[in-house]
């Protein structure tokens, strides 16, 4: 880890970064971002998000999809701080997902925390590790690759 003061993304920034809009951006906030190397995603999941009524009704449970989808969010505003993507209307694709595993159900009142390392990066492709925490317990882990494209001014 760099000797740099991490920094950090409020909701104002990440949407200057990340493409995704409301139901689908799924970071609130991102702090101890350490550039080119790991940060830390906050997604505090609540009962009026519109998976909750289909998933599942009298049993709400954070899809786990939307858990690996949010620590990708996470990792795409590490590379948009690392890569100077503010503003630039990047785009990110996810390119593969491995190693998933569920450890946890995620329910409403539950704060989630996506800790994402960048195992690959520079350019356009990245690899990643990523952990999803509630509290002290893991509740889903998963290594996974994006492509980060900047259309053409």
């Amino acid at each position: 880890m760099t000797d740099a003061a991490p920094q950090f993304a409020d909701i104002a920034l990440i949407q200057r970064i990340l493409p995704h809009r409301y139901p689908f951006l799924l970071v609130d906030k991102v702090r101890d971002i350490y550039v080119n190397e790991s940060c830390v995603g906050i997604k505090n999941v609540t009962m009026n998000e519109p998976q909750f009524t289909g998933h599942f009704p009298g049993m709400p449970v954070f899809p786990g999809v939307m858990i690996i989808e949010a620590m990708a969010q996470t990792s795409g505003i590490l590379v948009g701080l690392s890569m100077d993507l503010v503003d630039k209307n990047a785009n990110v694709f996810f390119m593969g997902v491995d190693k998933v595993k569920f450890r946890r159900k995620v329910v409403p009142g539950d704060v989630l925390e996506l800790h994402v390392k960048a195992v690959r990066g520079g350019g356009r492709v990245w690899k990643f590790e990523g952990r999803a925490m509630v509290g002290d317990e893991l509740a889903c882990e998963a290594e996974f690759m994006a492509m980060f494209d900047v259309p053409k001014a």
